[in-house]
């Protein structure tokens, strides 16, 4: 009876708690890693194929970068030019008009003339000066041409990045199906004692990922299904993903509530809803195992979580 009142106060969280299967601990052959490590031949190659469009991209940003930059040298040349035109063109101006003072006033041709030469001279200045800023855009413009990427070059850059996407998807999937094949091959050719004895072993040595995947192979069998269901829940339990161990847990005393392990199973339950804040069925469980288990390493265990 009190079993029954116990699951029936658990279940009402369960059903909350469960998160995401945990990451697999292994990371060969993983391409988006910083440094893959374990890749095949056809994995290295396409790191390199990775690593080589990723320099050509670099310089192309280089290349905009700095074309960018001249770009802007330019437009200020090309500001100066017009400045000098203008003056230039003023220049002109005032020589004609110098010119006609000269001849309605005779008396002052000498000073007309310095007056004339000066803006000459100063025309001649503006004048060498253009011509120094022509030359300056001229190499720019030889620079730009020699360094700018063509459009045809930009496309091919394109389609050899669209080309790696596909080359790499085609090869994740690929590689994702062989191994899901290579395993589930392998169980196959197992009897369910072997993996049994295997997954174990795996537990024991705290690869838990493949023990996971083990027993999940043995409650689909059908072989130990309870067992199977509380070795899942306490690897959950270590890795600290409390609310899927909670939901094996559960899973398992439904299965077999009067296995050897119900003690551990069921203080790791009280645990694991404390971990996740639900603090009053946490406190329900505690107070069963005190009460079912009263002289086990549990109970003693139970008590200090209830006195805290």
């Amino acid at each position: 009876m009190k079993n029954s009142t116990i699951g029936i106060l658990a279940s009402s969280v369960f059903s909350t708690l469960l998160l995401s299967a945990e990451p697999s601990a292994f990371g060969a052959g993983d391409l988006t890693n910083p440094n893959p490590y374990g890749l095949t031949s056809n994995e290295k190659v396409i790191l390199d194929t990775k690593t080589e469009l990723k320099k050509v991209a670099i310089k192309s940003n280089n290349q905009d970068n700095k074309l960018n930059s001249l770009r802007d040298r330019i437009d200020g040349l090309q500001t100066i030019v017009e400045s000098l035109s203008r003056k230039a063109h003023n220049n002109k101006i005032n020589i004609q008009k110098q010119n006609e003072l000269i001849t309605q006033n005779s008396k002052n041709t000498d000073e007309f003339q310095i007056r004339v030469g000066d803006l000459a001279h100063k025309n001649a200045e503006d004048i060498k000066q253009l011509k120094l800023v022509l030359q300056e855009m001229s190499k720019l413009i030889d620079e730009i041409n020699a360094q700018y990427i063509t459009k045809a070059e930009f496309n091919s850059l394109v389609n050899d990045v669209n080309k790696f996407k596909k080359l790499m998807a085609q090869e994740l999937k690929s590689g994702s199906k062989s191994k899901k094949s290579s395993k589930k091959s392998k169980l196959s050719s197992m009897s369910n004692k072997e993996i049994y004895d295997k997954a174990n072993a795996y537990y024991k040595r705290k690869y838990y990922t493949n023990a996971i995947e083990y027993f999940e192979y043995l409650i689909k069998k059908n072989y130990k299904p309870a067992y199977s269901h509380y070795m899942i829940g306490e690897m959950y339990y270590h890795r600290k993903n409390y609310a899927n161990a909670i939901s094996y847990f559960k899973k398992s005393s439904s299965l077999y509530s009067k296995a050897k392990y119900m003690p551990k199973l069921m203080l790791h339950t009280a645990i694991s809803m404390k971990k996740t804040g639900d603090k009053k069925h946490a406190n329900v469980f505690f107070n069963a195992v005190i009460a079912k288990y009263p002289n086990s390493k549990e109970a003693k265990e139970a008590k200090k979580y209830i006195q805290q």
